[in-house]
């Protein structure tokens, strides 16, 4: 090891998490604008809403804790995004569609090109990883499984 103790309480280290890539002042101010940006947005903002109710603060520290746990692998979020996404019965893929979207547009603002590129990429993915747990269903996916009861 080049440096002993630089990963010191850090038993997830991904690949391609950079040195210096973000910053945690970076993360919250993606995070409180892309926020801003939902809330004020005709299809995901009353979804939103309805999910956190008047008091958007704890959400977005969580989000926080949750992007600097993603980009700089902190640990700090805690948190079953799965389970929380379970529980919203009127969500589509063409919503997850609309949240990158924007997602994309507000990364592309608030950061370089290469942090905002980095912050999409790892959003498709966990976009693509909770659309798979909420609407992926193998009788209808695998033509093994057709009609087969479950």
């Amino acid at each position: 090891m080049d440096n002993p103790g630089r990963n010191e309480g850090r038993w997830c280290m991904e690949p391609d998490a950079a040195e210096g890539i973000t910053t945690e002042a970076e993360i919250a101010r993606l995070v409180r604008t892309f926020y801003a940006r939902i809330r004020e947005d005709e299809v995901l903002g009353p979804i939103f809403d309805k999910a956190i109710g008047e008091d958007w603060e704890p959400h977005l520290l969580k989000m926080c804790d949750f992007w600097s746990s993603v980009m700089l692998t902190t640990g700090r979020y805690k948190g079953q995004p799965m389970r929380a996404h379970l529980k919203l019965k009127t969500v589509t893929p063409k919503h997850f569609d609309r949240w990158l979207v924007l997602f994309r547009a507000t990364a592309e603002e608030v950061c370089a090109p290469e942090t905002a590129e980095r912050f999409v990429e790892k959003a498709a993915r966990i976009a693509e990883s909770l659309q798979l747990g909420m609407f992926f269903k193998p009788q209808v996916h695998d033509p093994e499984r057709k009609g087969v009861c479950g």
